[in-house]
């Protein structure tokens, strides 16, 4: 079974039943704590009609919580529906807790898990201590023992402000994600533009001569053929350059980059469940084509570790390094998992050291922990004489 059909991130709302079921399932493991309410109704202390009454206030607030958690957590669509639901909780808190004893005063804990699930800091601060507040002063009231009273007033406390916390890591993800297609809608947008531009630049001045000269050509034909055959020629030559510009610009967009492999590595492992550790900056000068050999290295690395190592935990480094053969840049991916011993290097890693050759570099694996044997590392190398100083 897949495992984006059962799971719901953080934040996102579910998509279809499966998801939707297995978030009702997530709330409503927390109303084992009803279990209170429940036994005292079905103790028969209390009569019929009393027993009835219970019965169908404890159906309405379980429901009523479960709407009000379930639709609101992640965004209040409402926020006066919000409070007068919360207000609607509390009201029925406080008469089942008044009219039916003490296994009701639970109820004032999902009452102040509420208001920390769908109001803002800002009110939650100050209303969750209030909601404690009147379980006590109900508590301390009466028949209520004391010490039921204050063990359920540090759950309605304490649950109220977790919550809080939840509800803002919910709301930042919701952001984050939102920026995060934003700044990818952009990005293509700019990517468009650039393309755009880039084939305005290229083609624009070569189609206005390959036009000027065809009709040039066209006018001399019947007098002067021999001048337009001179004029067919040369725009032959300056269709052909038009191509191999085209072809050099469309190459260019289609060119991994390490910035980009690095942003894609981290997207990758943090999917992957994998704790990695990945710079963020790439040193200047480095050559393209050298480039573009650790781009598709780093790229063939993180597969291997996603798909193969089991690892938890995944380290890359980009190191420049003094040799006696000079300067060089160090790609190293290293990993925590099964490690590597007793294969034999498959077809990616192969054509990896082929590509390293082109630019004179090389590649050297070797295990994380070399006594263990556990783990595996990659290491690339690359010839890297402009702009070393600066990234030192």
């Amino acid at each position: 079974m897949n495992e984006d059909e059962t799971s719901v991130g953080i934040g996102s709302p579910p998509e279809h039943r499966r998801q939707m079921r297995l978030k009702a399932l997530w709330i409503g493991i927390w109303l084992a704590f009803m279990s209170a309410p429940v036994k005292d109704l079905l103790d028969g202390h209390h009569t019929p009609w009393a027993t009835a009454l219970g019965t169908f206030g404890l159906l309405v607030f379980v429901g009523s919580y479960l709407i009000l958690v379930y639709r609101h957590t992640s965004k209040a669509l409402d926020p006066v529906r919000v409070r007068s639901a919360i207000a609607f909780l509390g009201t029925l808190a406080v008469v089942l807790s008044l009219t039916l004893g003490t296994p009701w005063l639970v109820l004032f804990v999902y009452v102040s898990v509420s208001v920390g699930a769908t109001l803002p800091l800002s009110i939650a601060r100050w209303l969750i201590p209030v909601v404690t507040a009147v379980l006590i002063a109900i508590g301390l009231t009466g028949e209520h023992p004391r010490e039921i009273t204050t063990a359920l007033a540090f759950p309605a406390l304490l649950g109220g402000f977790a919550m809080t916390g939840i509800r803002q890591m919910i709301r930042t993800t919701i952001q984050l994600r939102e920026a995060r297609a934003t700044v990818a809608q952009l990005a293509a947008n700019e990517e468009r533009l650039r393309l755009a531009r880039d084939l305005h630049d290229l083609l624009g001045h070569s189609l206005s001569l390959i036009t000027l000269k065809s009709e040039l050509a066209g006018r001399m034909l019947p007098d002067r053929p021999e001048l337009a055959a001179a004029q067919v020629a040369d725009i032959e030559q300056v269709s052909r350059q038009a191509l191999v510009d085209v072809r050099s610009a469309v190459t260019g967009y289609r060119r991994p980059t390490l910035p980009g492999e690095l942003a894609g590595a981290r997207t990758a492992l943090a999917a992957a469940g994998v704790d990695a550790d990945i710079p963020a900056d790439v040193p200047d000068g480095l050559p393209e084509k050298a480039e573009e050999v650790l781009a598709w290295g780093l790229r063939e690395a993180v597969t291997n570790v996603v798909r193969h190592s089991g690892a938890r935990r995944c380290t890359v480094t980009l190191t420049p390094r003094q040799t006696l053969d000079g300067r060089v840049l160090e790609l190293t991916v290293a990993d925590d998992g099964r490690g590597a011993a007793g294969t034999t290097p498959g077809n990616g890693l192969t054509g990896l050291t082929e590509r390293l050759a082109s630019v004179d570099g090389t590649l050297t694996t070797r295990a994380t922990q070399p006594r263990s044997g556990k783990g595996f590392t990659m290491v690339l190398s690359v010839p890297f004489e402009s702009g070393l100083g600066s990234a030192e």
